[in-house]
């Protein structure tokens, strides 16, 4: 069964995708594997081009369905349950034992505070107890 982690912005203004980048790059020094689970086409494109110009000095290897990539970006779910999985669709994810861990990043607005109290529950009744984390 997969790890699940909540990280909810309750002061920072900052968005999803600022906040994946930056995880990301603190991640792969340990997970070299991380996979950006976004079935909006445009969110996709949005989501590249955050990691291309994220940190001058430190670039984030990554790619749209670029499945050997560090980061892969993609509207589908990996095949193997080395990733660990970014969320970044309205749902959660119901195929927990298939990733060591699932992130959920919950922007600091209330149509995602709403969103995310709907996946936390989800992933509760799935006998799951998410960690969160304050920001």
């Amino acid at each position: 069964m997969a790890n699940i982690s909540f990280y909810l912005f309750e002061a920072s203004q900052e968005r999803q995708v600022e906040s994946a980048c930056r995880l990301s790059r603190k991640l792969l020094k340990k997970q070299p594997k991380i996979w950006w689970y976004c079935p909006d086409i445009a969110q996709q494109r949005e989501l590249d081009d955050a990691l291309w110009c994220f940190d001058p000095q430190s670039f984030i290897a990554h790619g749209i369905d670029q499945f050997n990539a560090p980061v892969c970006i993609s509207a589908q779910l990996p095949h193997q349950s080395d990733w660990f999985v970014f969320n970044f669709n309205n749902q959660a994810l119901e195929q927990t034992q298939q990733f060591s861990h699932i992130i959920e990043i919950v922007e600091n607005n209330e149509a995602a505070k709403q969103l995310g109290r709907e996946k936390f529950k989800f992933y509760r009744r799935l006998g799951i107890e998410p960690r969160t984390f304050k920001l």
